[in-house]
């Protein structure tokens, strides 16, 4: 099979548009607008479905490649780690160690999978990875809903002054004040830890179930 058709097959296709939409999505959500946030919840919402789609149509079209199953999770991991990264700068809440744990286990699992392919085996995978996947693509649908919603308040009443308040305040003091919307702040980083736990539970299961991946060889020609 030549490189042109392992590409230009429909469902990697989809795959390579979901990295082609990353940088969209990170100028909509990094201009502090609410249209300019919603619009990159569209984005990113469509850039989600495609994940769907893509797998779809490689089993309907039968269109099942070694690239498609490389391409289709690195592409999941690119739009997962471009939001988090984006939430990072976003919310002075959300914490750097977070992001490094979700950032590390995708990263981990990327090279797992690399090496699997090398040695012509297959990266044992399960239903806890699927629901983690989902998880975190929601969590990001909601947290920008959040973000969406704090512009606007933000552009209506002088009450909720997220920013300040968020800058030079801790989870506790907040969680300890009398802000009627405090909750509105502090739902992205509470979110962002649970999503942190199961990355994290996700990929200590990856590691248990393909511990063989570490020994050698290396490949298939070793």
């Amino acid at each position: 099979m030549n490189i042109r058709h392992l590409f230009l097959n429909i469902p990697n296709l989809l795959s390579l548009l979901r990295i082609v939409l990353i940088p969209l999505f990170l100028y909509l959500v990094f201009t502090p607008t609410v249209s300019h946030r919603v619009l990159a919840l569209v984005v990113f919402g469509f850039a989600s479905f495609t994940d769907l789609l893509d797998g779809w149509s490689a089993r309907k079209l039968n269109q099942e490649t070694d690239m498609g199953k490389f391409l289709d999770p690195l592409a999941d991991k690119f739009l997962v780690i471009s939001a988090m990264v984006a939430f990072l700068f976003l919310d002075p809440l959300i914490p750097l160690w977070m992001v490094i744990i979700i950032v590390g286990r995708d990263l981990l699992i990327t090279g797992m999978r690399y090496l699997a392919i090398r040695k012509g085996t297959e990266l044992k995978t399960s239903k806890f990875g699927k629901v983690k996947t989902a998880f975190q693509m929601t969590s990001i649908f909601v947290i920008i809903m959040v973000f969406i919603l704090r512009s606007y308040l933000s552009k209506v009443t002088y009450e909720f002054g997220t920013s300040s308040f968020i800058k030079y305040n801790t989870v506790i003091d907040i969680m300890n004040s009398s802000l009627p919307a405090k909750w509105l702040i502090l739902g992205p980083y509470f979110i962002m830890a649970l999503v942190t736990l199961l990355t994290a539970l996700s990929g200590l299961r990856y590691m248990g179930s393909n511990w063989r991946l570490f020994l050698p060889p290396y490949s298939q020609k070793d």
